[in-house]
C-alpha cells in the first residue's frame, strides 16, 4: 500500500461526502477543515479557494484547504484558512509524511503561480520547525468531566464565585434559532474594541450550512434584556465558542461567566468531552480569561512560506501601525461600521 503513488486533486461537489467522512475520522481533521468552508468563504467573502485532497488508491489521505486573500492593504497570501483559527493538512497516520509533502509540494506550486507574497498554514502542531513562525496565538483546550457538577468544581475559586454571582443575579440561558440578537451584540462589541465587524450574512450562512453543530448562546436578565451571546461550533464530541458580544452592562452582571458555564453545562449534558476555548492572543484580556478558568494556552504553530516579504505578516489589533485606525474606528456610529466593515474586515481572516 505504501509503495502506491499519492495523487493530489481539487475538490469537486461530488467528493463532498467523502472528504468530510475522512475530515470527521482523521484524528487531525478539525471542524475547519470540513468541505462546506469552501462555498462559505467564496460566497460570502469572494476568495478564491484551492480545496486540495491526496488520493491512494481511490481512497482519500489528506485534506488540505487553501484560500487566496487578495487586498492593497494587507497584502496578497495563500492561507489555510482565513476566518477559521486551525488549518493545515490533515492527513492519514499512516503515510502523513508521503501525504504532507504531496499536499504541500502542490500549495507551494499554486502559491508561486498566483504570486502570492506568502503561503500560511495554521497548524494546531508544530510541522516544520525551521519555518518562519507566527508566536503571538494560543489557543486553550480542556476535558468536559462527564458530571455536570464536577465541571463546576474544576473552575478555581475566584472564576467559580463569578459565575454562582451570574446565578444569583437570576440570568437566564436561551438557544436561539437564528442570529439576530446575537449579532446585535457582538457587532456593538466589536465596534467598542475598534475593529470592523464580519457582515450579518456570514452568521446567517453559517447557522444555515451548519445547522445544529452551530448553536447560539444567548444570556438575559429576568426580564428579557439580551447582555451576551455565544455562537459556537460543535465537531465530533467537541464544543467549540467561537464568536462572542456582550452588552455594556454584562460585567457588572456576570454576564459573560455565566454565559460559558451555560455553554459548558449544556455540552456536558449533550455528550461532549472536550470545551475548545479557542484562540487568543498572548497578553490579551481573552488570555487571561480563559486561563482563570483553569486552561492552559497551547501555542499554535502558525507556520510560512515566504516568497515576496522578509517577516511574518502582522495583520492583527496588536500591531502598533493600527492604533490611530482603531482609535478612529471606535467613534463610528454601529450602522456605518456594520456597512463599512465587511469591506474591511474581509481581506483580514
Amino acid at each position: 500500500m505504501d509503495r502506491l503513488p499519492i495523487v493530489v486533486k481539487k475538490l469537486s461537489p461530488a467528493d463532498i461526502p467523502r472528504w468530510d467522512a475522512f475530515v470527521r475520522a482523521c484524528p487531525q481533521g478539525t471542524f475547519f477543515h470540513l468541505a462546506a468552508w469552501q462555498a462559505i468563504t467564496e460566497q460570502i467573502f469572494r476568495h478564491r479557494t484551492f480545496f486540495l485532497y491526496a488520493e491512494r488508491l481511490g481512497e482519500i489521505v489528506g485534506v488540505l484547504p487553501l484560500a487566496e486573500v487578495k487586498s492593497r492593504l494587507f497584502g496578497h497570501a495563500l492561507t489555510s484558512l482565513p476566518f477559521c483559527v486551525y488549518g493545515g493538512v490533515a492527513a492519514d497516520a499512516e503515510s502523513e509524511v508521503e501525504v504532507l509533502a504531496a499536499l504541500e509540494a502542490e500549495a507551494d506550486r499554486l502559491a508561486r503561480e498566483l504570486g502570492v507574497q506568502h503561503l500560511e498554514y495554521r497548524n494546531l502542531s508544530t510541522r516544520h520547525a525551521d519555518w518562519p513562525r507566527q508566536t503571538l496565538y494560543v489557543t486553550f483546550r480542556k476535558p468536559i468531566l462527564p458530571e455536570v457538577d464536577d465541571n463546576m468544581l474544576a473552575i478555581p475559586r475566584k472564576q467559580r464565585a463569578m459565575v454562582r454571582k451570574g446565578i444569583k443575579n437570576g440570568l437566564l440561558s436561551h438557544i436561539d434559532r437564528d442570529v439576530g440578537r446575537f449579532f446585535a451584540v457582538y457587532a456593538d462589541n466589536v465596534l467598542r474594541h475598534g475593529t470592523p465587524a464580519l457582515p450579518l450574512r456570514f452568521f446567517e450562512c453559517l447557522k444555515d450550512t451548519f445547522g445544529e453543530d452551530c448553536e447560539v448562546l444567548t444570556v438575559t436578565d429576568a426580564q428579557g434584556k439580551v447582555l451576551s451571546s455565544v455562537l459556537s461550533f460543535y465537531f465530533r464530541d467537541e464544543v467549540l465558542p467561537y464568536y462572542a458580544g456582550d452588552d455594556l452592562a454584562a460585567r457588572d452582571l456576570a454576564a459573560n461567566d455565566f454565559k460559558y458555564w451555560e455553554l459548558m453545562r449544556r455540552a456536558c449534558e449533550r455528550g461532549c468531552k472536550v470545551f475548545d476555548y479557542g484562540r487568543s492572543k498572548v497578553g490579551t484580556g481573552p488570555y487571561s480569561f480563559k486561563k482563570n478558568w483553569g486552561f492552559e494556552p497551547q501555542t499554535l504553530s502558525y507556520e510560512y512560506r515566504l516568497y515576496k516579504r522578509d517577516s511574518v505578516p502582522q495583520n492583527n489589533p496588536m500591531n502598533p501601525k493600527y492604533r490611530l485606525f482603531i482609535a478612529l474606528w471606535k467613534r463610528l456610529p454601529v450602522g456605518v461600521a456594520n456597512a463599512v466593515g465587511p469591506h474591511i474586515v474581509r481581506n483580514l481572516g
